[in-house]
């Protein structure tokens, strides 16, 4: 299925997660958020089922001064 990650189109499995695509980006475990279709996912639901078509954004939090 396609969706769209960090605004570019990426082809991944059916049945995909947040996890699956967290881990797709090689973000670090802390200090990111998710959000799916313009919805913050909290990371007690990252086990969540991504549906084709959806938009993704993978944020890393960012220190500054």
């Amino acid at each position: 299925m396609k969706v769209q990650l960090n605004g570019i189109e990426h082809d991944v499995p059916d049945r995909s997660t947040v996890v699956d695509l967290v881990r797709l980006t090689a973000a670090p475990n802390t200090g990111i958020a998710v959000a799916v279709d313009g919805e913050v996912v909290p990371r007690t639901a990252w086990g969540t089922v991504v549906s084709a078509g959806a938009t993704v954004e993978i944020l890393t939090a960012v220190q500054g001064g």
